[in-house]
C-alpha cells in the first residue's frame, strides 16, 4: 500500500472522529470501506492489518513507535521531519523516517492527552511522563526557529538492583557491600554525574537495598523513579494553567513531604532553589537521596553550596556550606565511558577527622 494512502486514509478517519459522529474504531472501518469501494490501491490488503495500522497512526506513536519498541534504543530525539536520532549507548545514529511535521505534532500532542501538560506560545516549553515511563520533553516555535524539537528519553523496565550493576561492570563487588551498608545506615547520599551517565539507575538500584518498614516519598519533576518499595508516594511538580496559576513547584512538594511521615525522603534531580529545602529535610534526621549534574564529585558538592543560594539574598554562604557538609555523608559520581558502559568512577566519602569534617575518597 502506498505511504500517500495509508495518509488519506488516516486523515479520512481523523476527520470522522473529529466531527463527533463515531468512535475510533467505526470511524476507521467507515474510512477503510469508503476505500474499499473506490478501489484506491487497497488490493490484497489485511483487513485487520490495516486497522491496527490507522489505529496506531491515529492513538499511538505512528512512525515513532517502532523507534520506542526498540529495546536497544535509550532515546529518540527530533530535531526536523528530516532529522531524527537516536541513542544506542554511547552512539548517536541519523535513522530516516517517513513522517511530517504534521504528524509529528500530532504524535506530541496524543502523547501529552493523559500527562495534564500544556504546550502552546504562552508556554513553549514542556516535560511529561509517557505511559512506558519514558520522559517526553518537547520545545516549540518560536523558541525553536521552525521545528518542534522533541527529546523522547527511554527507561528500562526491569529495575536493577547493586547486584545486576556489579554484573554489569558499573563497580565491584566490593564497592556494592559498601554501598548497601552506606544506605542501610541511613547515609544521605549523592549521586553526581553527566547526561545519561545512570544516576537514576543507581539511585533506583540503592533504593532497593531498603528495609520493608521504610516509607519513601519521593518529588520529581517528572516520574522517573522507579522502586520496588510497598509504602511508597511520589508526587510530580504542575506547570501552572492558562491563567498562569496551579503550579506546584519541587520546593513545595518538598516542604509537603515532610508532613508524609518519610523514612526517607528523594529527590529525582536537584537543579535550583529546592537544594535549599533538601538540605533542611535531611538535616532534620530524615534520610535522603538524590541526583544532580556535575562533572566530578568535588564539583557536585560545589554546585549544592551554591543552588541554595537561588533561594533568596538572605542566605548566608556559610551557612549553606556547614550544612551540606553535616547533611550529605557521601557522593557517588558516575560517568557513561566511550564504550557505551556506565560506571562509578569516584566515591566521597564525609568523616570526621579531628573534630572537623573532611571529605575523602574511597577506594572503588
Amino acid at each position: 500500500m502506498h505511504s500517500e494512502t495509508l495518509t488519506d486514509l488516516t486523515d479520512r478517519a481523523r476527520a470522522i472522529v473529529t466531527s463527533g459522529a463515531d468512535d475510533v474504531d467505526n470511524a476507521i472501518g467507515q474510512a477503510i470501506d469508503e476505500a474499499f469501494e473506490n478501489s484506491e490501491g487497497l488490493e490484497n490488503q489485511d483487513e485487520n492489518t490495516l486497522r491496527g495500522t490507522i489505529k496506531n497512526q491515529l492513538l499511538g506513536l505512528g512512525a515513532l513507535a517502532g523507534l520506542i519498541a526498540d529495546s536497544e534504543i535509550e532515546e529518540v530525539w527530533i530535531n526536523s521531519p528530516k532529522q531524527i536520532f537516536v541513542a544506542r549507548g554511547a552512539k548517536t545514529e541519523q535513522v530516516q523516517l517517513e513522517i511530517s511535521a504534521l504528524e509529528i505534532r500530532q504524535v506530541v500532542e496524543r502523547m501529552l492527552r493523559d500527562s495534564g501538560r500544556r504546550l502552546d506560545r504562552s508556554e513553549p516549553f514542556v516535560d511529561a511522563t509517557l505511559q512506558d515511563g519514558s520522559r517526553l520533553h518537547v520545545v516549540i516555535p518560536e523558541v525553536t526557529r521552525d521545528h518542534w524539537a522533541i527529546n523522547i528519553r527511554k527507561f528500562p523496565s526491569h529495575v536493577y538492583s547493586l547486584a545486576d550493576l556489579v554484573k554489569l561492570g558499573s563497580f565491584s563487588e566490593e564497592l556494592r557491600r559498601f554501598l548497601e551498608a552506606e544506605f542501610s545506615a541511613g547515609t544521605n547520599i549523592l549521586v553526581s554525574g553527566a547526561t545519561q551517565a545512570g544516576k537514576t539507575t543507581l539511585l533506583c538500584a540503592l533504593l532497593n537495598v531498603g528495609a520493608e518498614t521504610d516509607r519513601l516519598i519521593s518529588v520529581e519533576e517528572t516520574f522517573e523513579i522507579r522502586t520496588n518499595y510497598k509504602d511508597w508516594v511520589a508526587m510530580q511538580a504542575r506547570q501552572p494553567n492558562l491563567e498562569g496559576v496551579g503550579e506546584i513547584s519541587l520546593r513545595r512538594l518538598v516542604r509537603e513531604a515532610l508532613r508524609m511521615r518519610p523514612t526517607r525522603l528523594v529527590i529525582g534531580e536537584v537543579r535550583q532553589a529546592e537544594a535549599l529545602d533538601l538540605l533542611i529535610a535531611l538535616n532534620s534526621g530524615i534520610a535522603g537521596l538524590c541526583t544532580i549534574h556535575a562533572n566530578s564529585a568535588f564539583e557536585a558538592l560545589e554546585k549544592l553550596q551554591l543552588l541554595p543560594l537561588l533561594a533568596g539574598e538572605n542566605i548566608p554562604a556559610g551557612f549553606v556550606s556547614q550544612t551540606v557538609n553535616r547533611t550529605i555523608g557521601m557522593v557517588v559520581h558516575c560517568v557513561m565511558d566511550s564504550f557505551g558502559k556506565r560506571r562509578v568512577v569516584e566515591v566521597l566519602k564525609s568523616r570526621q577527622i579531628n573534630n572537623v569534617q573532611m571529605w575523602t575518597k574511597v577506594a572503588i
